[in-house]
C-alpha cells in the first residue's frame, strides 16, 4: 500500500471513524454491522457500536418478533458473538416445541380442575358480582332504596355534637 493511501486512511480514520464491518443477517433479509471500538479526534475512547439496517426502514411499520431474539442480544451487547442462521433456526423450533407442551398441559390441567370440582375434592372458585359503586349508597344491595334519606326539614344548626363530647365538662 502507497503512503498517500496509508495517510488518506489514518485522515479518514481520524475524521469521521472506522467503517463499519457488516456482521450478518437474519432469516428476514435483516443486515446487521459493527463500528469498532476507536479513538476519536479529541483522543477519547469511543466504544464498539452494533445496529441493524432493517428491510422496512419505516419503523412505525415494525411489530415484535420482526427481529430474532438472538440477534437483538448481540446488539444490546448481551452475547459478544453474532448467531448463526443454524442456531436461530433451531431455537425458534425449540420455542415452538415448548409452546406445544405449555397448551398440553394447560388443556389437562383444565380437565384435571373440572374432574375434582365435580367429585368435590376442591371448592370451585368463587363468583361474585356486585352492583353499582363502592361510593353509592346502595353498594352491594340489589337495588336502591326508594326511601329518602335526606335530613334537610329537620335538621337545626349547632343541634349535632359530635360523639362523647357532651361527656366531657366545658372549661
Amino acid at each position: 500500500m502507497s503512503r498517500a493511501w496509508q495517510a488518506l486512511r489514518a485522515l479518514r480514520l481520524r475524521l469521521l471513524g472506522p467503517a463499519k464491518e457488516f456482521v450478518g443477517t437474519d432469516q428476514f433479509g435483516n443486515k446487521y454491522y459493527r463500528v469498532p471500538k476507536h479513538e476519536s479526534r479529541a483522543g477519547q475512547m469511543i466504544p464498539e457500536r452494533r445496529f441493524v439496517e432493517a428491510v422496512n426502514r419505516q419503523p412505525y411499520l415494525y411489530e415484535m418478533g420482526d427481529f430474532p431474539i438472538e440477534w437483538e442480544a448481540w446488539i444490546r451487547k448481551k452475547r459478544n458473538d453474532p448467531p448463526t442462521i443454524e442456531e436461530i433456526l433451531r431455537n425458534e423450533s425449540y420455542r415452538e416445541e415448548m409452546k406445544e407442551k405449555i397448551k398440553d398441559v394447560a388443556e389437562k390441567d383444565k380437565l384435571l380442575q373440572a374432574t375434582e370440582y365435580k367429585e368435590g375434592a376442591v371448592a370451585e372458585p368463587a363468583r361474585t358480582h356486585v352492583k353499582g359503586h363502592a361510593s353509592a349508597p346502595y353498594y352491594g344491595k340489589q337495588e336502591p332504596s326508594q326511601d329518602p334519606t335526606s335530613t334537610a326539614n329537620t335538621f337545626q344548626p349547632g343541634s349535632w355534637m359530635p360523639p362523647g363530647s357532651r361527656s366531657s365538662p366545658k372549661k
